[in-house]
Formats: structure tokens, sequence, C-alpha cells
């Protein structure tokens, strides 16, 4: 089953259920509301408000839809879970609706307005679940007959992993893994090695989900093998796999946890959400404007500061490096060149205060941090956030693991332009102080929000203006 194609299918039930349920509620508000108050029963008149209505209120409700995060992750659906959020959020799009559009009716008493919210909210409702019931039900169907499956790999080759495969196998109704192989914890879990090819170790795990393409990752260790749960959490941590484990390890683990039933096996899912699925959607839409915005306003100063490089130095007056983004993936960093052109001849080399390879113009770009303007560019791309960790460079990150493993933390998330640790900390002359800022980054990762993005916004343009920057 394509994904595009199933997604563009739920669009366009809920486009056609938001089209009628506002049909639904005009014809309402002409035959029982308009025609008591101004006495008329002509035949009801589809004017230019009810054609504009098909517009903007379907409109209105995908784009509601889709910060409720409804259209991602879309092979997961559930009806139980579907009817939670359809009756939800119909309720607070109705509410909205209500005061943007029907607060302002021309209206015999106070309970019309009640008489409208229902009728909206039934016609609603009852129109898009009725839809999404049909589309998931066929898409469960299709997870169940093996038609949709999920690549997975199980972490751990022990009597619980062959115990579980064995469960799932035996089912009726497939829960939708769609299993590899296995990798090993130790060198002598290797019984489930009669199911399943064994992929190497659990330190390969990123490699082998993306070759893969593995979307789950079901974690079976042995009581024995626990004090490796938090190493297997952190190569993990970087790759986007949904990870679940065995439910004996439920007393093992912390943070945010929530017990979760596969078609009749209990697993526990480690919960990967960071924010919200509309918080991270606003969060996007807010790059995209703010970054468009930016490149065109300051395109005078751009170019200015381009012509500016050029002059005092030789070389080009962008700098592209390869830096290492969200679940790992390489992308290149645009920047305004700070250094001369021969700067890492000798190898990858970090900079310093005085570092006499930067140049008269650069020492100033990077006081304000200016030359990180290219960036905006990155950001439209898809690459980095406004605000997010600084991305580094592999050959640094491999440094880096050796002494705080937890850095891979970071690549659960988009990397920004500023950061926590930046606003705090400044550039990092050496692997020391990266590791040092590090903490500034994760707990930027505990405690995303909007909010937090605008503060550290705030305090990056208080460094640029007063050239403040380390």
């Amino acid at each position: 089953m394509n994904k595009i194609r199933l997604i563009i299918t739920y669009l366009i039930a809920d486009f056609i259920s938001a089209a009628g349920a506002w049909t639904i509620l005009y014809v309402f508000r002409k035959v029982n509301l308009e025609s008591k108050k101004f006495g008329y029963t002509d035949e009801i008149q589809f004017d230019s408000n009810y054609f504009w209505g098909l517009v903007i209120i379907p409109a209105f409700w995908l784009v509601l839809y889709a910060l409720w995060g409804q259209y991602s992750d879309i092979f997961r659906k559930h009806r139980l879970k579907e009817l939670a959020q359809t009756f939800f959020a119909s309720i607070l799009g109705v509410v909205v609706l209500f005061f943007a559009f029907l607060l302002d009716d021309e209206i015999i008493s106070h309970k019309n307005y009640y008489q409208t919210i229902v009728v909206l909210f039934l016609a609603h409702f009852g129109l898009t679940f009725t839809f999404r019931l049909i589309l998931t039900t066929k898409l469960v169907k299709a997870v169940h007959q093996g038609r949709i499956g999920f690549p997975s790999i199980i972490v751990g080759g022990n009597e619980q992993a062959v115990q579980m495969f064995e469960e799932m196998a035996a089912m009726k109704k497939s829960p939708g893994f769609k299993f590899v192989g296995y990798v090993q914890i130790n060198g002598s879990d290797t019984i489930l090695s009669k199911h399943l090819n064994c992929l190497g170790k659990f330190p390969d795990l990123p490699q082998l989900i993306e070759s893969n393409n593995i979307e789950e990752v079901i974690i079976a260790m042995e009581s024995g093998d626990h004090n490796k749960i938090g190493k297997v959490l952190s190569v993990l941590e970087s790759t986007g796999a949904n990870v679940k484990v065995i439910p004996d390890m439920y007393d093992i683990l912390s943070g945010s946890v929530k017990m979760t039933s596969i078609f009749g096996t209990p697993l526990i899912k480690i919960s990967n959400v960071i924010m919200s699925p509309w918080q991270f959607a606003i969060k996007r839409i807010i790059d995209l404007v703010a970054s468009f915005f930016a490149l065109v306003i300051l395109s005078p100063f751009l170019i200015g500061i381009g012509i500016a490089i050029k002059v005092t130095s030789e070389g080009p007056v962008f700098f592209a490096q390869q830096r290492i983004g969200r679940f790992g993936k390489p992308f290149w960093i645009y920047k305004f060149r700070t250094m001369c052109t021969d700067a890492e001849a000798d190898g990858p080399r970090l900079s310093s205060a005085f570092d006499n390879r930067i140049t008269k113009v650069g020492k100033f770009l990077r006081k304000t941090r200016m030359d990180e303007l290219p960036q905006f560019w990155n950001v439209i791309k898809g690459d980095m956030s406004l605000v997010g960790p600084r991305p580094e460079r592999e050959f640094f990150i491999n440094q880096i693991i050796q002494e705080a493993p937890h850095y891979r933390h970071l690549h659960k998330v988009r990397p920004g332009i500023t950061s926590w640790g930046q606003v705090k900390y400044g550039y990092a002359e050496n692997v020391e102080q990266m590791i040092q800022r590090l903490k500034y980054d994760v707990l930027y990762i505990e405690n995303m929000s909007i909010a937090v993005d605008i503060k550290i916004l705030l305090y990056t343009i208080i460094i640029v203006l007063k050239g403040s920057g380390k």
C-alpha cells in the first residue's frame, strides 16, 4: 500500500466530510434559524458565503488535523485511537469555527447558539469518523493479513526473544512486524539464530537500521544484561526507530514509558516524543516563515557581507562543510567564510579566540554570529531549524562519543542555527569544551517548547546586537 496515496485518501475523505458538515449546518441555519427570525419560507439559496465556506472551512480542518499529527505515521492508525483523536479535534475545531464565523449570526434566542454548535459537531464528527472508520478498518485488515508490515529487528537472541518471536509467528492476525534479523548483546545469545539471521552486535545498530530501513526495534535482554540497557538505548536514540522492550524490563527503565499491547503480545513502548505534533508543526512553520523573510529582508546586508569578504581576503564568499544532522544523517552546512582557504590543510581543527587563521572580517562576523546567516537556507531546505543543538562534524562526534555516549541524544532533533549551548557557552575550542557545552543542548531537548525557542532567539539577537559572542 502506497503511503502517499493513503495520506491523500485520508485528506480527500476529511475534505468531503468537512464540506458535508458545512452544508448540513448551512441548510439547518436557513431552515430552522433564519426562517423563524425573518419569517420567510423561500427555497434555500446557496450564496457566495456558502461557496467560500466550502473552501475555507475544509482547509481549516485539514490544517488542524495536520497540526494534530493525524496524517503522520499513517500506517499505525487504530480505530479506538482514531475515535478519540477525531472526537477531541472535532470539539476544538467546532469551538474555533463558532467564535470565528458563527457568533455574529442573527438569532432569536441564545439557545440557537447551542443548537448551532451541536448540529455542527454531530455533523462533522459523524461524517469524519464514518469515513475514517472505513479507511482505518481496511488499513488494520491489511496489517493483520501481512500486506502492510514494518521492518523490524530484535536486540538479543535469548529465550525471551525466541518465545516472543514464536508467539508472534503463531498469531492468525499479523502484529505488523517483519523481522529482518537480530543483533547480539553478548556472544552467547545465539538461540534465536534458528529463526533469524544474526546481523551483528548492538553497537552496529545505527548502520543496520539505516541499511535495512528498520522502523521497529524490540529489546529482549536477560536479567544479567540489564546493565547494558543504557548503552543500547543510547545507541538507538539517534536512529528514529520505534523502540519496545519485553515487559519484565519495566522495573529497570526510567523516564516516559507506556504499556502497549500489540495484538496480544504485551510490550513496553519507550516514548521518544519530545514535543507534541502540533508544536513540531508550528516550530517548522516558524522556521520556514522566519527564514524566508530573513533572507529577503537581509539580502542587501548579505550582499554587503559577501563583498567585504571578497575584497579583504582571497577565496570564496561562502563556506560549505559536511555536518551530521537529525537521525545521524549528513548534510552540507553553509556559512560566510571567516578563515583563510587553507585553514584545515593539516586536518580538522577547531578555532580558538586568537586563531590566526581567522580573517579580519571573519572576527567581526564570528562575534556577531553573522557568519551563520546563510544557514537560513539550510532551514528552508529542512536540514536545520532556527533553534536546536549545533551540528558537528563526524570527526569530532566520534571523539565526543568516546567520553559522552549520550551525545547521540542530540540527533533526535534537527540541529539549529542557534542553541541553548551556543547562547550560554559560545563556540567550543576543543572537544572538552564541546562536552561541557553538551549539557545545555541536552537540557534544551528535555525542555523543548515554542516558548523556550523564543527565549533562545531573543538572547541570540541580544548577542548579535552587542557583538558579545564567544
